[in-house]
């Protein structure tokens, strides 16, 4: 059997997605910024797209920006933000759990002068909105926390955090809550979102900016999305984002039903079949997370004993996979070295079935099992 269970880290991409991207390949291959009917043709599409995004916001087309992905709205809207305010102040808060390309991009501005307050959380991941609102003051040009978790699927408080930032701009990291939760821009000022999470292609993301929110292009040339990301559009990777923005949006509550029977199912069975657990995931998270410590074992080494079974998980954010050391995320939870060595993300899509939670249940179970026997000698 073959289950895939590693959706956070990326989705496969629905084949209504496929069949679209490459039919705009074949027959609206025009660059969008052209005059004539072909390049009309294009811009039309292109269009389309916005306006997908844009109503499962509830925002308007005006505020969608294209990028190449998550990390790239993370940056133009950090960079941008700083340096659009540097003259009211230099000061940054972010979080301590926030994705690397929140993190690295803080860092570099503290590297040019900047200074950043990280603000912690509590076990189950949830932010200190006392340590939060203390740091906010006049100095604050930039507030940037996330809007769910990628390793635990803790959902924070946005409407609380806007309501806290006086004259800063709000950004919120919203890759993991878009398609996985309800969600409405407006609260934040802007907002990063992905393609490639919600089963539409990689290398395609989207920047909200709200309507009278200025920051500078992080990408300068030709002046394409409206001057805030100049480069020749990727129309199949825009037109891709856009069906799967829609189909997203319009199957929202059946999607979500669907990632928290499988969720909720494998929970109680782990929870029922396997001794010394630590659930590092808040139960009202979003449906599509379930991060688990198995003391006494080893993440990486259940990870790739369930792969031998068909079984694909992670031990947590893929972007952070090929770095040495311990998660960043679970130890700012203050998790011990062995509850975050034996710690294992599964995280789900609409896709996933009870009846694959039953495989996953039994596979994993051996593993811990065969693995606490081994250690046992050592």
């Amino acid at each position: 059997m073959f289950v895939y269970l590693d959706n956070s880290a990326t989705t496969r991409q629905y084949d209504r997605v496929t069949a679209y991207m490459k039919e705009s390949m074949d027959d609206f291959y025009g660059n969008p910024s052209s005059l004539h009917s072909f390049g009309l043709d294009s811009e039309k599409k292109v269009r389309q797209a916005r306006k997908n995004i844009a109503e499962s916001l509830g925002c308007g087309e005006e505020e969608i920006v294209f990028t190449s992905g998550g990390t790239e709205s993370d940056n133009t809207a950090i960079f941008g933000a700083a340096r659009s305010k540097k003259r009211n102040g230099k000061k940054i808060i972010t979080s301590k759990v926030e994705h690397p390309a929140v993190l690295e991009a803080c860092k570099a501005l503290e590297n040019e002068g900047y200074t950043v307050e990280y603000i912690g959380v509590d076990s189950q991941c949830r932010l200190d909105m006392d340590q939060l609102q203390a740091a906010v003051d006049d100095e604050t040009i930039l507030i940037s926390i996330m809007t769910v978790n990628n390793e635990t699927g803790t959902v924070m408080p946005v409407d609380q955090i806007a309501q806290l930032k006086k004259n800063a701009l709000f950004h919120t990291d919203s890759v993991q809550a878009y398609g996985k939760m309800k969600l409405k821009a407006g609260a934040a000022d802007l907002m990063s979102l992905s393609a490639h999470k919600i089963h539409g292609p990689k290398g395609m993301g989207a920047l909200y900016v709200r309507k009278g929110v200025r920051i500078p292009a992080y990408l300068v040339g030709g002046g394409q999305e409206r001057h805030m990301r100049s480069g020749t559009e990727n129309v199949p990777g825009i037109l891709g984002f856009g069906l799967a923005a829609r189909i997203a949006s319009e199957n929202l509550e059946s999607r979500l039903d669907a990632m928290a029977e499988a969720k909720n199912y494998l929970l109680a069975g782990l929870q029922d079949q396997i001794e010394d657990l630590r659930i590092n995931t808040p139960a009202d998270s979003v449906p599509s997370v379930l991060n688990v410590s198995f003391l006494g074992t080893r993440g990486e080494v259940l990870l790739h004993t369930l792969e031998q079974d068909g079984i694909f998980v992670s031990t947590g954010s893929a972007c952070s996979s090929n770095k040495k050391g311990r998660s960043h995320v679970l130890a700012a939870m203050g998790l011990s070295d062995k509850e975050i060595e034996g710690a294992v993300r599964f995280s789900f899509s609409e896709f996933n079935t009870v009846k694959e939670m039953d495989y996953v249940l039994e596979k994993t179970k051996n593993a811990v099992t065969r693995f606490r026997k081994l250690g046992s000698f050592r």
